[in-house]
């Protein structure tokens, strides 16, 4: 069996009584870009950190290509970093900070000079090497940063959020640029990013974490369409959440609302009956009409309280006859048309795209 580029087998990073990355397993196959999301302090940097020998785990094991790289320094761990900041030397030109990892490596000057001309060039900057740092835009320099990790032409690629300083723009075209540079290279990717649309444009499987472990690993669609869980179901885009709990029928497995309609929705494996779940519904899955839903859908009679318009689409927010709110999204136009403050209507969504989640 082939071992994976990257492994990580029970990491835990404590700082005294603070548990930063609880038992974390990882691994990441040759080729694949994988990506640590969550929000802040839930350990995915210090996870890339502990990678890339900056820190050392309280326990467990990093193996790149088979072998341990516990007790090895960074430089010598085959990996290659674009940190958040870029880090590039303020005195040295855009070719001399590429060129600094071969130096550090006393690869030969000869090869130097073509190593970091083709590094540029990959990147989209040639001509561009004289500059210092000050001289480029933040695109630039994330791209000097972005070549001075490739030269070195490492076994790992750690990238630990090096959009977050550019301009949304810019950042929508970086991750794109990234990614199919990636696909073309070939090269093993660990991300580290809190945006949820970079992780699910530029990754092949997405880890979400949550308080130092991660709460479900999958491909983008996978993470997007089936969460497993509550925490990953609002991390992930938004969602609307109603109380239920599960009921066995002689027909077979539903979920009781609270006001208690019943629907026949697909229900976790091992949930007890009675347990409490969350029916779930995306808002841009939800529909809202003037007349109550099929028989089996899920429904709700309402009040618009709020429209918020988003370009194509608007965002409209719901005063529920129960007490509670909801949310749909849609097109606008024909769709929402007459939807406004203070109209009654009724939010409903086909089974298909209801999830039920253990609450």
């Amino acid at each position: 069996m082939v071992d994976p580029a990257l492994s990580l087998a029970g990491i835990e990073k404590r700082y005294g009584d603070t548990l930063a990355v609880a038992g974390l397993d990882l691994d990441v196959a040759e080729g694949e870009f994988v990506t640590l999301l969550g929000p802040s302090g839930c350990g995915k940097t210090t996870t890339l950190a502990v990678v890339a020998g900056f820190f050392a785990p309280s326990k467990g094991d990093v193996r790149i290509k088979g072998r341990s790289v516990l007790g090895l320094p960074p430089f010598r761990r085959d990996i290659g970093v674009v940190f958040q900041d870029y880090a590039l030397f303020a005195h040295m030109t855009a070719a001399q900070n590429v060129a600094f990892g071969l130096m550090m490596r006393r690869v030969s000057k000869p090869e130097i000079e073509r190593r970091v001309a083709e590094a540029l060039d990959l990147v989209k900057l040639s001509g561009l090497g004289g500059r210092r740092p000050h001289e480029l835009s933040g695109g630039q320099r994330q791209r000097v940063a972005l070549a001075r990790a490739l030269v070195i032409r490492p076994a790992i690629l750690l990238l630990d959020e090096p959009l977050s300083n550019l301009d949304l723009k810019l950042r929508e075209e970086m991750r794109l640029e990234i990614a199919e540079l990636q696909r073309r290279l070939g090269i093993t990717t660990l991300f580290v990013t809190h945006d949820q649309g970079e992780a699910l444009v530029m990754s092949d499987r997405v880890a979400v974490m949550n308080a130092g472990r991660i709460e479900q690993l999958g491909r983008p669609v996978d993470i997007y369409e089936r969460p497993s869980s509550r925490f990953v179901a609002e991390f992930i885009g938004r969602m609307n959440l109603f109380s239920a709990r599960i009921a066995a029928e002689t027909a077979g497995w539903h979920v009781r609302l609270a006001d208690g309609r019943v629907l026949s929705l697909p229900v976790p494996a091992a949930m007890a009956d009675g347990a409490a779940v969350h029916v779930a519904v995306r808002p841009e899955k939800a529909r809202l009409s003037r007349h109550p839903a099929p028989a089996g859908w899920l429904v709700f009679r309402g009040t618009v309280e709020r429209i918020l318009y988003l370009g194509a689409t608007s965002e409209i927010r719901l005063q529920l006859e129960n007490g509670g709110r909801a949310t749909a999204e849609a097109a606008n136009g024909e769709e929402i048309a007459g939807f406004t403050p203070g109209t009654v209507v009724w939010f409903t969504a086909p089974p298909e795209a209801c999830r039920v989640l253990p609450a």
